[in-house]
């Protein structure tokens, strides 16, 4: 296999360590920046408080993807980053070499998409070299990542939700003649088990309960291997998480679906456009909230619907009284929208630095929820090992999880 494998002990003292962190700084990550006005974290380090607060958004947005690279913060910045640095640590997947694939294999998939395609599948390594597996990609998509896994001549199957997907894998799997399977199949349902029996289950990115559903289906059906990338752990059918491994229920740490985001919100694919994007609607929705704070007069966050694109095409003060309007607000006479923008950006410039605070413990977080995957795993007769099959820079989400069924 091509990462290490952890013992359950070493798997226990590992989630021990995250769970104490993340239960004894909770303060630090459990409140919005953007919905809290003053967080609670703030009476205790004042100075750090007042140091983030007078910050650019040009400051934030520099740190923001690697918050523990910040240096010069108040305590106790530096050391949450130094234990968050500490208790994620996480080895580099161990690559083996395929053959080259044909230019063709990739048309119709993004770039950046089919960088992760190939680093996720030198990253896997079938636990028997001499046999040829039988793909299982779950939640496939159009097939793209079990294609390049069986090229040119190994047998794959695709599950599948979405019919139009399904057809168009299969269309790519026939014309370049691979012996291919799409399958049309809510991989929620309880049948959809009984298509890993006899598999090597493999899914890049599946989403909250989608990858819980494999992993237990791999459990229920004694699969010989697994390899998963989990990602969105947030989506999922109940309001709190529910913890799968024996240490993880017996944690004091409760998670709702809005703490379980948190790991999500590091994003390194956005282009200069869809970050001035971004940043003028946070900009405007955090003017909004001062406003309807104000015009209420209740201080307390009112949550605004998804707007469509003819929203952006108005100036500030149009987007605000018909924002009003919608949220069945009076609009105030003679309101200086002008500095009610500029406000706006004075505060999203104070969101997003006292959000580097919070992004000290995305990925402790992240690794607790993987941990607790882990260890339900290693209860249940697997070796797991858990390593980084490529950079942050090419997907945060970039932890693969392997597991093996002891003999």
């Amino acid at each position: 296999m091509g990462s290490r494998y952890l013992s359950t002990a070493q798997l226990q003292s590992w989630f021990i360590a995250l769970d104490n962190f993340l239960l004894t700084q909770q303060s630090f990550w459990r409140e919005r920046p953007f919905t809290t006005r003053s967080l609670a974290w703030e009476s205790q380090a004042p100075e750090l408080s007042a140091w983030l607060r007078s910050q650019s958004l040009a400051h934030a947005e520099h740190y923001q993807a690697h918050p523990t690279k910040l240096i010069g913060a108040p305590a106790p910045y530096t050391e949450l980053a130094l234990l968050s640095q500490q208790l994620t640590q996480l080895p580099a997947s161990c690559s083996r070499t395929l053959s080259a694939r044909p230019a063709y294999l990739s048309r119709d998939v993004p770039g950046r998409k089919w960088q992760q395609i190939a680093s996720l599948a030198e990253a896997i390594t079938p636990i028997d070299s001499t046999a040829q597996p039988h793909w299982l990609d779950w939640c496939a998509g159009k097939g793209h990542l079990a294609r390049y896994l069986a090229w040119p001549d190994q047998t794959y199957s695709c599950l599948e939700y979405d019919p139009k997907l399904v057809a168009a894998g299969q269309q790519l799997t026939d014309k370049l003649g691979l012996p291919g399977q799409h399958q049309c199949q809510d991989v929620m349902q309880p049948e959809a088990v009984e298509f890993l029996s006899g598999t090597l289950p493999v899914a890049l990115h599946a989403c909250g309960d989608l990858h819980r559903q494999l992993i237990q289906g791999v459990i229920g059906q004694a699969v010989t291997q697994l390899a998963v990338v989990p990602c969105c752990y947030n989506r999922t059918a109940t309001e709190q998480y529910r913890p799968l491994s024996k240490l993880a229920k017996a944690s004091l740490l409760a998670l709702s679906k809005t703490d379980l985001a948190l790991p999500l919100q590091s994003t390194v694919t956005a282009n200069r456009r869809e970050t001035a994007q971004r940043d003028q609607s946070m900009a405007w929705r955090l003017a909004f909230d001062i406003y309807q704070r104000q015009v209420r007069d209740v201080d307390q966050y009112l949550s605004t619907p998804t707007l469509g694109r003819e929203w952006w095409k108005q100036s500030f003060a149009e987007w605000c009284q018909n924002l009003a309007a919608l949220k069945k607000i009076a609009v105030k006479p003679a309101t200086d929208w002008l500095t009610l923008e500029q406000q706006g950006w004075q505060r999203l410039a104070q969101v997003r630095n006292l959000e580097l605070v919070q992004g000290l413990f995305k990925r402790p977080l992240e690794l607790w929820l993987l941990l607790d995957l882990a260890l339900y795993l290693s209860e249940s007769g697997y070796q797991v090992a858990l390593s980084t099959f490529c950079s942050e820079s090419l997907t945060p989400r970039n932890i693969l999880l392997q597991a093996v069924l002891k003999k």
